[in-house]
């Protein structure tokens, strides 16, 4: 590959995802409005800590209180990155170095697709499918975890193609280890690529080019452990400052609020309060036959989710060929082992949260390879059919210009349906209006408000929020006595406002959003 390819593909990798910028003037979506709000926090020299709740299982009790007990803080720092740099807390600033974090994947893509076949127009093919990248095209230039994802995954496989080249250099452990703690850095899940991490360890003892083996010879032991402890070494170069904070605010070095997920049987208990209602008794009352089933739908869906965005629709068959003619490979071996797990994790421990989209974030990692198996794929296919014409030189090359056509048709079709038929935004545009009626209702600087996005509501507004609990009217009020909270904003296109609620007086509609003054 050229210097010329790779500045190619880094500025067509800048240009998309800033195109689709200009049809985004806000987060979006709740996840987008969380980190971009946390940004917002630490440029403004608050740390890291939050005027608002999007769920109350941190146990927090009050506002302010410590951030991030639930979702972990990288995106939040890189979107205070460009708010420092322009001295502005605006959207267009939080997603300076989304631009350019987005711009790399390309690039690093085809860095890891030329490993694979030394051939630069395979390998530049699969750098326009990570520019073209279907459903997660809306998302990576947004303040979230998808390029951070792709780009660590990308660097990660990177580092596993050197460490097959030559398992012995340290430095390359380290980095591993690295790069498992930036994807943990980025999402609670990134922690399963230390694991990951571990089993390729296990493997290096007797690893060869293109093989992947489990089970590591007795006499390479020292090795086995050195191999294993740097990249340890290097996870926690990365995670034990955050650990350090995690066990000096809540006394562990994981998010209380993570945790607390195991034990959802439906994904509203998201919003349980208080926390401590969700606990192994109240899982398993549920019935184990509801517990299958709840995850056999999970699973159903996330293997739609591996078909559709992580597969991109069109590439998944060339994907799948792809894998199966380079199954010796290690890194191959590697990364179907890792989406397996994924898989399965998301399916079986977090069935609703996976469900909901955790998979689908989770998966970006992954990206960079599959877009490497693709067009390695439909080469392996088409070379089989050589002996019937079809696939010679000639027409290779137009096959894989169609497959990038076909890539890029998708991709406009799935911005336009996301940003111009669906609409870009979850009702936050709303917020404003929301707040200037409550002005008029006699609404106070410090009075708080339960709405459905507090994040949102609070970088349109500036106001304290707190998430509407799970559990009707009653937890409503215990939360409101709990937290001082003043307001109701409850949207629902089913709501009967003219019903009376004790305890709410009921103020009017704006928007579709019914206003309620809580009577404590």
């Amino acid at each position: 590959m050229s210097r010329t390819h790779f500045l190619t593909l880094f500025f067509l990798g800048l240009i998309v995802p800033v195109l689709i910028a200009q049809f985004q003037p806000a987060p979006g979506y709740l996840d987008s409005d969380y980190y971009f709000a946390g940004g917002v926090q630490l440029a403004m020299g608050k740390g890291f800590t939050e005027p608002y709740l999007w769920n109350y299982l941190d146990g927090s009790t009050s506002l302010p209180h410590p951030s991030h007990g639930y979702w972990q803080p990288l995106a939040s720092i890189v979107a205070a990155l460009g708010m420092w740099l322009t001295g502005k807390t605006t959207y267009a600033s939080g997603r300076l170095f989304f631009f350019l974090i987005a711009a790399l994947v390309p690039p690093v893509t085809a860095a890891l697709a030329f490993t694979f076949s030394k051939r630069r127009d395979l390998a530049f093919t699969s750098g326009l499918l990570a520019v073209f990248c279907v459903y997660n095209a809306p998302f990576l230039g947004v303040t979230d975890n998808f390029g951070l994802f792709m780009l660590f995954g990308g660097l990660y496989f990177l580092t596993v193609t050197r460490l097959i080249e030559d398992p012995t250099r340290a430095r390359n452990w380290l980095l591993l280890g690295v790069f498992s703690g930036l994807l943990t850095l980025s999402r609670s899940d990134g922690l399963l690529w230390l694991g990951v991490t571990f089993l390729f360890v296990l493997s290096s003892a007797n690893l060869k080019p293109s093989t992947f083996n489990i089970k590591p010879s007795t006499s390479n032991l020292t090795l086995t452990t050195r191999n294993a402890f740097l990249s340890f070494l290097g996870f926690l170069l990365i995670m034990s400052p955050w650990y350090w904070r995690n066990f000096n605010m809540y006394g562990s070095m994981m998010s209380p609020g993570s945790s607390l997920a195991l034990w959802l049987n439906d994904y509203d208990q998201t919003f349980t309060y208080p926390p401590a209602l969700l606990n192994a008794q109240s899982f398993f009352a549920l019935g184990w036959r509801e517990i299958l089933a709840d995850r056999l739908w999970a699973f159903g869906v996330n293997l739609q989710s591996g078909f559709a965005a992580h597969g991109g629709i069109i590439l998944f068959p060339f994907i799948i060929a792809g894998i199966f003619y380079y199954w010796k490979d290690a890194r191959v071996k590697l990364g179907s082992l890792a989406w397996l797990i994924l898989l399965f994790v998301m399916s079986f421990v977090f069935p609703f949260a996976g469900a909901r989209g955790a998979f689908f974030h989770a998966g970006a990692a992954l990206q960079p390879l599959w877009w490497t198996l693709a067009p390695l794929g439909l080469e392996a296919i088409l070379f089989s059919l050589q002996y019937r014409k079809i696939g010679n030189s000639k027409n290779r090359v137009v096959f894989r210009g169609m497959l990038v056509m076909v890539t890029i048709i998708l991709t406009v079709y799935v911005v336009n349906l996301r940003l111009f038929v669906l609409g870009w935004g979850e009702g936050e545009s709303k917020y404003p209006a929301v707040e200037q009626f409550l002005v008029q209702q006699g609404i106070q600087p410090t009075d708080i408000v339960i709405v459905r996005n507090p994040p949102g509501y609070y970088l349109e507004t500036g106001r304290s929020a707190l998430p509407i609990p799970y559990g009707g009217a009653d937890v409503i009020l215990q939360v409101a006595r709990q937290f001082g909270a003043d307001y109701l904003v409850y949207e629902s296109l089913g709501h009967d406002p003219t019903q009376k609620k004790e305890h709410l007086l009921y103020l009017g509609e704006v928007n579709g959003a019914f206003i309620y003054q809580i009577e404590q």
